[in-house]
């Protein structure tokens, strides 16, 4: 298409943006058209609401029936594991943690214990080893209060497996940023508070791509883009793309 034709398709969409708004700027001078005008805003606005609302309402739907098989097909593991973690020393199977869920609202995150009874107490003592540079969150590898079954736990994945019954309640769901501890929570900076905006989940798109491996600020970047562009086929994406990454043990301390 030439130049020419090009300026000419321009102009003639300008005049047709220009008539348009003239057009609003009448009826809005009338009572009757000022009503039409909050009436399609209105309609808009509520049209919006119901696609966003179904969309939750699927998820919601799939993640409460995909937790309740999973917790059916999965209950022999269930079983060996948990008497595995009460061998090893004798302590609780579960660590219950709080966590920070939805809008700010605080739950019990549940997980096979891979740590020491003591682990919370001997935080302190290693926080100079954490190997995030921001300090927000703590990493360590090779962290000394890891049980031996921990550690292998950990590796595959399988500490997080009790979550499952965080997604049945309501308080997680199976895609999602990873629910973060309180303390991380008071030294977030406003737009890293926009992770606390929608449901947390089991696993996110920095589990799949590197997990604790990726620092902080990283985990926030991912967490912000999966918020602005996820989907129901989506979530599909980052479930299936998070079987190999358990796998293969990437990133996991």
């Amino acid at each position: 298409m030439s130049n020419k034709n090009s300026s000419k398709l321009s102009h003639q969409d300008d005049e047709a943006l220009n008539q348009a708004l003239m057009s609003r700027f009448d009826q809005a001078g009338t009572m009757q058209g000022r009503l039409r005008l909050r009436g399609a805003v209105l309609w808009k606005r509520w049209s919006w609401k119901w696609v966003v609302g179904g969309t939750l309402l699927i998820k919601r739907i799939f993640d409460f029936f995909a937790a309740l098989i999973l917790i059916i097909v999965f209950t022999p593991l269930f079983l060996l594991l948990s008497a595995l973690v009460k061998l090893e020393d004798g302590g609780p199977v579960f660590f219950y943690q709080p966590r920070v869920g939805k809008d700010g609202k605080m739950f019990n995150m549940i997980k096979y214990r891979s740590m020491c009874v003591d682990a919370e107490a001997r935080l302190e003592a290693l926080k100079a080893k954490n190997q995030h540079e921001d300090g927000v969150t703590f990493k360590m590898k090779d962290d000394p209060r890891i049980t031996k079954i921990g550690k292998w736990l950990r590796k595959l994945s399988l500490d997080e497996l009790p979550q499952l019954f965080n997604v049945l309640k309501g308080e997680m769901s199976l895609v999602g940023p990873r629910p973060p501890v309180p303390r991380e929570v008071e030294l977030y900076s406003q737009s890293e508070r926009r992770r606390l905006s929608i449901m947390p989940g089991i696993t996110c798109l920095w589990q799949i791509g590197g997990r604790s491996e990726i620092d902080f600020s990283g985990q926030v970047r991912l967490d912000v883009q999966y918020i602005e562009s996820r989907s129901f086929w989506g979530d599909l994406w980052i479930l299936l793309k998070t079987i190999p990454a358990v796998l293969l043990g990437k990133g996991a301390y």
